[in-house]
C-alpha cells in the first residue's frame, strides 16, 4: 500500500514537471556552450530592461552584452536581420547618452563643437557647406579639438543614395582613418538621404559606431530616443541664414480658405511609397478636396503607367501648386520614397496645417516640439477617413494650429542655421540636464533658441511669460548711466540726470558705468540721493560694456541712459508704467527708423521726425535685463568688435536683437522734440573716448556726418549677419491720458510732461 502511494506521488510530480515545462515555467539551456563561460556570468544584471549604471563614456559591459547576445541569438534571427547587422544598420542600436557619450569632455569647457578641417580633394555639397558654416558661426564653435564636447565631420554625409552624384565613395575607410573618430563617440552625423532603389533603407553604407544621427526621414523603429535627432528634409535652395517669414499676414475669422485639403506631387507606380499616393484619388473630389498626382517623372514612366495616368497628368497640369498651397486650410503630407517630404516645410511656411500621412516617421525635433499643436497626425491605413476628420475640426482649433505653424516655421525651420542650432541646443540640453529648457519654452514664443537656460530655468525670470503665468511685471527698475567724459563740474548734465532719475518712485538703484580712462571720481563728488548709487568701471572701456549682465543689477527692469540725456522724473515714471504693460519690448523716447534705398540697393538709417519709427535708442529707454545676457551670449563677437571699434551702433544692434526675438516693434512714448534739440546742442562725444579733456567747443556727434555714415554701414552689416531685416515699423505712440487735451491740468496725472 505504501509503495503504491509512493508511485502515485512520483507520477503526479512527473506530470507537474512536464506541465510546467510545456507552459514555459522551466527553461532548459539549449545552447551547446556551458554556463561556466565568463561572458555568461557577466550577463547577470545586464539583460534587456536592466538599469544601466551612469558612467562617463562607453560602457564596456554594454558592448560585451551586445556582442555575446548577438552570438547567442545568431541561429534565431532572420537572414535579413543578419544582413542588417553586418551592414551596420543596427550597430549601436541601444546607444543612449548615458552609455555612448563621454560627458567628461563637456565638463572642462562647456558645450563646444569642433568641425574637422576639410580634407584636400573632398567636395562638399552646398547644403552640407551651409551646415558647417552655421556651426562655425555659432557661439558653440571651437577651433581647438581639445576643448570640444561634440565633433562634426567635414566629410559630406548628407546624401547616401548610391545613385546620387553627391554620394561620397569609400566613406567608411575615410572616417575610420580620422584620429579623433574614437568609434564615433561624441560625434554627430548629419544625413538627409539614405538607401537607394528599390527599398530605400535607412542604412548609411558605413558603420556609424557610437555617433549620434541628425537624420531626416528617420523611422521610429530605428530612432534612438534621447540620442538621435530627427531633422526635417530641406532642399538645396533652403537659405543658410535669415529665411523667409511665414505667409500668414493676418488672421481670418472664420479661418477657412478656398480649399479644405490639397496635395500636388508625384505618384509612384511601383516600389516603396507607391501605395499611399496611388490611393489618393479615392478622396479627391475636385472641389474642396483637391489631391493631384502625376505619373510623368523618371525616364521610363511610360513603361509602368496605368489606366489612370493620362487623366491624372491632364488634371495635374490645370492647377498651380503655389496657388493651392496658399489657399488651403489643410495640406496633405504623404510619405514619398522615404518617410519625409519637402511638402512638410512648404505647408508650415504657407500656414497650411499639415496632415501627416507617413506611418512610422519620427517627426522633426519630436523631442521638444508638441506636433499635436501644429499638425494633424493621420494614419495611412485610414485614408478614407481623412476628409471627415479635417471637416470636423472646430474653427478655433484651426486658427490655433495655423498660428502654431507660423511660430514653428520662423523659430526652428526657415533656415539651415536654425535647423542646425536647434539640433545643437537639443544636445546641449541633454548634456546639461539641470539647465535644460521646459516644454513651454520650446513650444511658445519666442522659442527655445532665444531662452537661454544659462540665464535661468524658471519661466518667471523671462519677460515673455508674465501674462501666461499671471505674473505682474516688476515694480522697480535699475538705472544705468553710461559715462564717457570726466566729471569736471557739478552742473554737468549727468549730475542733473542722476538726481532726476533717483527721485522716481520706481527707482531701486542707480548704476554709473564709468567708461572714461580717467580715474573714478571721489564718492563725495556724486550728489546725495535717496537710493543707492553704485559706480563701476566698464570692462575694457568699450561701448558694448553697457550691455553686460552685471551682477549688481538687482531688478529685472533696466533704464538705460546716456550721460547727456535730458529727462525729468515725471517722464521716467511714465515711461516705466508703459513698460510694465510691454515688458518684452524696448520702451523709450528717442525714436529712429530704417528704410530700403532702392537706388543704392541697401538699407538706410534716418532720424527724421515722422509718424513712423522702427527703433528706440537706448540712450533713454527701458527694457528687461535678460536682453543683456542675450546681447552678450547670442550675438557673435564680430558684431560686438565692430561696434566697439566705432564706439557707435550698439543701440541699433540691441534694437535688431529685441525685434528679432519678439517679432514686434519697440514702443515710443510721448513726443519729445526737446530731447533732439538738447542733444544737438551738446558737445561731441569722441568716437573712441579717451577722456583726456573736456568736450567744450566741439560739435555734436548727432550733427557729425561720419556718425550717420557709420550707422548706415551698421544697418547693412547687421542685416547681413541676421540674414534678413528684423526691425518692424510702427506708428503707435503712447501718451499720458488727456495729454494735450484742453482740460484742467489738475485732472492730469503726468501734468509736468506737457510743460517740457
Amino acid at each position: 500500500m505504501q509503495a503504491k502511494k509512493r508511485y502515485l506521488i512520483l507520477l503526479s510530480a512527473g506530470a507537474c514537471l512536464i506541465l510546467l515545462f510545456c507552459l514555459g515555467g522551466i527553461q532548459v539551456p539549449l545552447s551547446r556552450r556551458g554556463p561556466s563561460r565568463p561572458h555568461d556570468r557577466r550577463l547577470s544584471g545586464y539583460g534587456p530592461g536592466a538599469r544601466w549604471r551612469h558612467m562617463s563614456g562607453y560602457l564596456q559591459p554594454f558592448s560585451s552584452w551586445e556582442q555575446d547576445r548577438s552570438d547567442d541569438l545568431t541561429e534565431h534571427i532572420s537572414p535579413r536581420q543578419k544582413r542588417d547587422a553586418n551592414s551596420g544598420l543596427y550597430t549601436g542600436k541601444r546607444c543612449r547618452m548615458e552609455s555612448c557619450f563621454d560627458f567628461s569632455l563637456c565638463e572642462r569647457n562647456g558645450f563646444k563643437v569642433y568641425v574637422y578641417p576639410q580634407q584636400k580633394g573632398e567636395k562638399l555639397s552646398e547644403s552640407y557647406q551651409n551646415i558647417l558654416s552655421s556651426i562655425e558661426g555659432s557661439r558653440f564653435y571651437t577651433s581647438d579639438p581639445g576643448q570640444a564636447c561634440l565633433f562634426v565631420l567635414s566629410l559630406d554625409t548628407l546624401d547616401r543614395d548610391q545613385l546620387s552624384p553627391q554620394y561620397v565613395h569609400n566613406l567608411k575607410a575615410k572616417i575610420q582613418s580620422l584620429p579623433l573618430w574614437n568609434g564615433g563617440k561624441n560625434h554627430i552625423i548629419f544625413n538627409l538621404y539614405s538607401g537607394t532603389w528599390p527599398d530605400y533603407t535607412e542604412d548609411l553604407g558605413f558603420d556609424i559606431g557610437l555617433a549620434m544621427l541628425a537624420k531626416a526621414s528617420i523611422s521610429t523603429e530605428n530612432f534612438r530616443p534621447d540620442f538621435d535627432v530627427s531633422i526635417p528634409l530641406f532642399s538645396k535652395d533652403h537659405p543658410r541664414t535669415g529665411g523667409e517669414k511665414g505667409y500668414l499676414k493676418y488672421n481670418t475669422i472664420p479661418p477657412y480658405r478656398k480649399y479644405m485639403l490639397v496635395f500636388k506631387g508625384k505618384r509612384y507606380l511601383t516600389g516603396i511609397g507607391s501605395d499611399t499616393r496611388n490611393a489618393l484619388y479615392h478622396i479627391h473630389n475636385s472641389e474642396d478636396v483637391v489631391l493631384l498626382t502625376t505619373c510623368k517623372h523618371g525616364k521610363d514612366w511610360q513603361k509602368h503607367k496605368d489606366a489612370r495616368c493620362n487623366k491624372d497628368n491632364a488634371e495635374y497640369d490645370k492647377y498651380d501648386y503655389r496657388e493651392m498651397l496658399y489657399n488651403s486650410t489643410f495640406c496633405l503630407v504623404p510619405r514619398g520614397r522615404r518617410l519625409g517630404s519637402f511638402r512638410f516645410l512648404e505647408a508650415l511656411q504657407a500656414a497650411c496645417v499639415p496632415v501627416m500621412l507617413s506611418n512610422g516617421w519620427e517627426l522633426p525635433f519630436s523631442e521638444i516640439i508638441d506636433w499635436n499643436r501644429a499638425a494633424v497626425i493621420g494614419d495611412e491605413r485610414l485614408l478614407l477617413q481623412i476628409p471627415s476628420t479635417v471637416h470636423s475640426i472646430h474653427q478655433d482649433k484651426i486658427l490655433s494650429l495655423r498660428q502654431q505653424t507660423q511660430f514653428l516655421w520662423e523659430a526652428y525651420f526657415n533656415s539651415v542655421e536654425k535647423i542646425v542650432l536647434t539640433t545643437l541646443e537639443i544636445i546641449q540640453d541633454r548634456v546639461l540636464l539641470h539647465t535644460s529648457r521646459s516644454n513651454l519654452m520650446w513650444n511658445s514664443l519666442p522659442g527655445g533658441l532665444f531662452t537661454l537656460p544659462q540665464y535661468s530655468t524658471s519661466l518667471r525670470d523671462f519677460p515673455f511669460y508674465y501674462a501666461e503665468l499671471g505674473i505682474k511685471p516688476p515694480s522697480k527698475f535699475t538705472a544705468i548711466i553710461h559715462v564717457v567724459t570726466p566729471l569736471v563740474s557739478q552742473s554737468q548734465p549727468v549730475m542733473k540726470l542722476l538726481v532726476a532719475v533717483a527721485k522716481s518712485q520706481y527707482c531701486a538703484q542707480v548704476i554709473v558705468l564709468w567708461n572714461c580712462e580717467k580715474p573714478l571720481p571721489a564718492k563725495h563728488r556724486w550728489p546725495a540721493t535717496s537710493v543707492p548709487v553704485t559706480v563701476i568701471e566698464g570692462e575694457s572701456k568699450v561701448i558694448s560694456s553697457r550691455f553686460l549682465p552685471y551682477n549688481t543689477i538687482p531688478t529685472d527692469a533696466v533704464l538705460s541712459l546716456d550721460e547727456d540725456t535730458v529727462l525729468s522724473t515725471t517722464e521716467v515714471d511714465f515711461a516705466f508704467t508703459v513698460w510694465q504693460s510691454f515688458p518684452d519690448r524696448i520702451v523709450g523716447y528717442p525714436a529712429r527708423s530704417h528704410f530700403w534705398d532702392s537706388n543704392k540697393e541697401r538699407w538706410g538709417y534716418t532720424s527724421k521726425w515722422t509718424n513712423d519709427y522702427s527703433m528706440v535708442l537706448t540712450g533713454a529707454a527701458i527694457y528687461h535685463k535678460y536682453y543683456h545676457d542675450l546681447y552678450t551670449t547670442y550675438l557673435p563677437a564680430s558684431l560686438k568688435i565692430m561696434v566697439d571699434q566705432m564706439s557707435n551702433c550698439e543701440d541699433i544692434l540691441m534694437n535688431f536683437l529685441v525685434s528679432l526675438v519678439t517679432k514686434l516693434p519697440p514702443i515710443k512714448v510721448t513726443q519729445k522734440k526737446q530731447y533732439k534739440e538738447t542733444m544737438m546742442g551738446q558737445p561731441l562725444v569722441p568716437l573712441n573716448p579717451s577722456c583726456q579733456g573736456t568736450k567744450q567747443n566741439s560739435p555734436s556727434r548727432w550733427a557729425d556726418p561720419d556718425h550717420f555714415a557709420q550707422r548706415q554701414t551698421c544697418m547693412n552689416k547687421f542685416a547681413s549677419w541676421f540674414g534678413a531685416m528684423p526691425l518692424v515699423h510702427s506708428q503707435m505712440r503712447l501718451d499720458p491720458v488727456l495729454f494735450k487735451d484742453q482740460v484742467s491740468i489738475l485732472r492730469k496725472k503726468y501734468r509736468d510732461i506737457e510743460r517740457l
